[in-house]
């Protein structure tokens, strides 16, 4: 991670990746301020290099099976072959994809993500997983598939809107609720400024180090156990119900606003059950309430609508719903399974 890291991206890709193709895929509104002048440096800098880019819709409701049929069919239909590496430019959505084109192309070619939005940052492009969602649900087809290298350039964050910088908030809290309770302490206070840009410096220390630690806690998690069969399923917290919710929205709420209710209503869930300690969704909404993160379910959305998507949650095992559940802030809760806790559907249903 460095600031204006963007600025030289030529030089440093020649030294990660060896290929004959490099292959930037973007999406529109990344494109407009970043791709001429990526490329610009990564033909300067790599001249024998072939250099192709696709910008891609924005938006999560663009994360599909058809976006990446019509992604590697222009790779096929540019010959790239073996010898060729994806370089994933922009937040989320682009990462997963270009990580999912990168990890079926030719049975697997190298990637490097440049992450464009906090949330990318410090949660998606790091751990591996890789994928698009289906009309049955989020992420229910793809893979592991861990990129090159992940570079950070945190001045990138003053382009984007405030409510982009509040929604990738939602993740970095999640990791001081589910491991370091210091650490969501420094968040929930610099995170006001840092959703407005009123008291953030976007190549300074402070905000540095907010998001190299987040990226520490889930890359320590990650690496202990990359395919997910125990300690990294905490890093699902939030993320049974806020899934459920961003599809029944149909994906007009943000990823970070979906999760961060159901960061809320999972530590409730926890404390019904008997998992947490009482007072655990309290200081769990109020962290997330002090940034200005959403606690509560939108509007008129149905439970029934929200349970038949947590049906088919690739985290639910022969239908039954299991979910990462908090024991007190900065620390989840285990049982005989390991850190996924079955629960009952009357128990689900009363929390929301």
């Amino acid at each position: 991670m460095r600031p204006w890291l963007l600025n030289y991206l030529g030089p440093l890709l020649e030294k990660l990746v060896s290929a004959h193709t490099l292959v930037v895929i973007t999406d529109e509104e990344v494109a407009k301020p970043y791709l001429p002048t990526i490329i610009e440096s990564l033909q300067n800098w790599n001249p024998g290099a072939r250099t192709l880019s696709r910008a891609i819709p924005s938006g999560e409701r663009h994360k599909t099976r058809d976006t990446w049929a019509a992604l590697t069919d222009w790779m096929l239909a540019e010959r790239c072959g073996r010898d060729t590496a994806v370089v994933a430019l922009g937040g989320g959505v682009v990462g997963d994809v270009a990580g999912f084109v990168a990890a079926t192309f030719m049975r697997g070619v190298p990637f490097v993500q440049c992450p464009t939005s906090l949330l990318a940052m410090v949660d998606a492009s790091v751990g591996g997983k890789v994928g698009v969602d289906t009309p049955a649900g989020k992420n229910l087809v793809g893979a592991f598939h861990q990129p090159t290298a992940v570079l950070v350039d945190p001045t990138v964050l003053r382009t984007l809107p405030p409510s982009h910088r509040r929604a990738g908030l939602a993740e970095v809290l999640k990791h001081g609720i589910v491991a370091d309770a210091a650490y969501l302490d420094q968040a929930v206070a610099i995170g006001p400024g840092l959703v407005d840009g009123t008291t953030t410096e976007w190549d300074g220390a402070e905000l540095v180090d907010l998001i190299a630690r987040s990226i520490e806690i889930k890359a320590e998690v990650v690496k202990q156990d990359e395919r997910e069969a125990g300690i990294r399923q905490i890093l699902n917290f939030g993320h049974t119900i806020g899934h459920a919710i961003e599809a029944e929205s149909d994906y007009t709420l943000l990823h970070g606003d979906a999760i961060s209710t159901g960061m809320v209503l999972e530590s409730t869930l926890a404390e019904r059950i008997g998992i947490a300690e009482p007072g655990t969704s309290a200081a769990v909404a109020r962290a997330l309430a002090a940034v200005g993160l959403p606690t509560t379910l939108p509007d008129g959305m149905s439970p029934d609508a929200l349970v038949e998507r947590m049906r088919a949650d690739k985290k639910a095992r022969a239908w039954r719903f299991m979910l990462a559940l908090p024991r007190r802030v900065g620390e989840m809760a285990t049982d005989a399974g390991g850190y996924g806790i079955t629960v009952d559907e009357t128990d689900l249903r009363a929390v929301l």
